[in-house]
């Protein structure tokens, strides 16, 4: 598709924007999160996809070494799954650094108690432990998210049930700018994803921060040993106790995995202890390892050509590039700029 063709496709379509940090390995989180939705999304709308390089730096700050060689992979991962740099915006955050000029604007007239009640700031100052997130750009950084999306005037945003407060945030931004300056941003909407929310091992949300993820390169023997040790229904001490499956965070994989009749079975067998929690988890395993092997294919095609990651975020910074200047003549002009 020719960039002239794009445009008249795109005139009348929403925009969608979404990103991920490039923090490690790409999971099941991920995949089911985000991914499968973001692939369903290019055919009916705009798409920008973007590897959040400065987001990673709010909490891997201290390490930066990875960011590089995370992002390579996780494009590869992307590509795998099934984005199409034909019909989606893939690039990188940090060059296109408008979206650091629209941040910093923003700052300007934000206050900081907005920032300070958005949940996950607290939530993820106790849960990563060891780290100093005492620091404007872990504060900040719902507002560059804010910013991220705005730049490119999107319509809606996929997220999960826990980033509802972000999008709210972006909406507040919006209103409060367009207030001040003259209307220049839509409020965007969240789309929440279905299944967003996925357990890791431990019954977590699954993170590779919390060491609870099976990564989408997993082979099929390390996806076995990781998900048969995932924790049950704690009711379950001895194969002979009932269980509930609603109690239990392996079956939230099951109700994302297996046949409504397989999870039917299953759950009559859980609350009569006539199948124990392991052969439980080896239906559901069995379809997460189907599923993988033919992304991992079409990954293992991809990385033989050495140039794919490289002309994917060429040709996406340019293309976002001109639509986030396009915005920030916009709002220099309203800001007097």
């Amino acid at each position: 598709m020719t960039d002239v063709d794009a445009s008249k496709k795109n005139a009348s379509t929403p925009i969608v924007v979404s990103g991920t940090r490039p923090t490690g390995a790409l999971h099941l989180g991920h995949l089911n999160g985000a991914l499968k939705n973001w692939v369903s999304l290019q055919a009916t709308s705009r798409c920008y996809f973007f590897v959040a390089d400065w987001h990673a730096l709010t909490t891997e700050y201290a390490n930066p070494t990875g960011i590089r060689d995370n992002t390579h992979e996780m494009i590869l991962d992307w590509l795998a799954v099934g984005l199409d740099p034909a019909r989606s915006v893939i690039f990188r955050q940090s060059e296109v650094p408008e979206h650091a000029e629209l941040h910093l604007l923003f700052s300007m007239i934000i206050p900081i108690a907005w920032l300070e009640r958005v949940p996950t700031y607290k939530e993820q100052q106790e849960q990563l432990e060891g780290r100093d997130l005492s620091t404007y750009g872990f504060l900040g950084y719902p507002l560059l998210q804010a910013a991220d999306i705005l730049i490119y005037k999107a319509g809606a945003v996929p997220v999960g049930e826990d980033q509802l407060p972000h999008v709210e945030l972006t909406r507040e931004v919006a209103r409060r700018f367009n207030r001040l300056y003259g209307y220049v941003f839509p409020e965007p909407k969240g789309l929440v994803v279905e299944a967003a929310r996925v357990p890791g091992t431990d019954g977590r949300k699954m993170s590779k921060s919390y060491g609870n993820a099976v990564a989408l390169t997993d082979d099929a023997d390390t996806i076995y040993n990781k998900l048969v040790r995932m924790v049950t229904d704690p009711r379950r001490q001895r194969r002979t106790d009932p269980g509930d499956p609603k109690d239990c965070p392996a079956f939230r994989l099951h109700e994302i995995y297996c046949t409504s009749q397989e999870r039917a079975e299953l759950a009559a067998g859980c609350r009569s202890a006539s199948i124990g929690c392991v052969d439980c988890k080896k239906v559901m395993i069995r379809h997460v390892q189907e599923e993988l092997a033919p992304i991992q294919q079409r990954r293992s095609e991809l990385a033989a050509r050495p140039d794919v990651t490289r002309d994917v975020l060429s040709d996406g910074r340019r293309r976002a590039a001109e639509a986030a200047e396009a915005t920030m003549v916009e709002v220099r002009t309203g800001m007097g700029l």
